[in-house]
């Protein structure tokens, strides 16, 4: 298991040897610095947590600062662990660069959804519309609610509410090409979120490969 974090650029497309065209997400992925490695002996596990893109110092607190400090870099915006590593092989302060991935690996990246705000049923969850003839009384409404014994709407029905915004995780993604010198990462497909928000990559956990 390896990774890496990263921001996402947006899209473009790359063309294979044989002439097909790749649909890929641009990645801007590290570099990163190792800020602590957790023990079992101490933490309870093993990990090592990594953090991506500087934060200001003014932006950051003193426990972020001081945090920091311990790996001789700033404060970051970006944290996340990393567990099921090697841990032996890293070191406090060490530098996490995109080529720590090849063209050709399976990867799963992490993000969160982009926000679509407040949604109803038909948007949200996929649910049909009734007859739009004027006749109708029933048109994008709320379908059935069930059992209304508790004189309460019971709790994980399909309403309408908050959409997007959610982490979702997009496995078994193809590692197209990786750029060392400008750090980007070219991942095949999209990817979760918008342009400019920060992602996880790390090695696929699922893959058939």
């Amino acid at each position: 298991m390896k990774g890496i974090l990263g921001r996402k650029l947006g899209m473009t497309q790359v063309f294979s040897e044989d002439g097909i065209v790749i649909p890929v997400t641009v990645i801007e992925a590290g570099p990163c610095t190792v800020l602590q490695i957790k023990q079992s002996e101490i933490d309870g596990y093993e990990a090592v947590q990594i953090g991506f893109a500087d934060k200001k110092p003014s932006r950051s607190t003193k426990a972020e600062q001081g945090h920091a400090q311990k790996a001789n870099t700033a404060a970051k915006r970006y944290i996340r662990e990393l567990r099921g590593v090697d841990v032996q092989q890293y070191e406090i302060g060490q530098q996490i660069k995109a080529d720590v991935f090849e063209p050709g690996e399976i990867v799963d990246v992490i993000g969160v959804s982009k926000g679509k705000g407040t949604a109803g049923p038909i948007k949200r969850h996929n649910q049909a519309r009734g007859p739009m003839a004027h006749g109708s009384k029933y048109h994008r409404g709320v379908g059935s609610l069930g059992s209304i014994a508790a004189n309460r709407v019971f709790k994980g029905q399909t309403m309408a509410g908050r959409m997007g915004h959610e982490k979702v995780t997009v496995q078994n993604l193809e590692i197209v090409k990786v750029d060392a010198d400008r750090n980007l990462l070219l991942v095949k497909g999209s990817v979760p979120g918008p342009k400019n928000s920060f992602v996880t990559i790390r090695t696929a956990t699922k893959s058939n490969s």
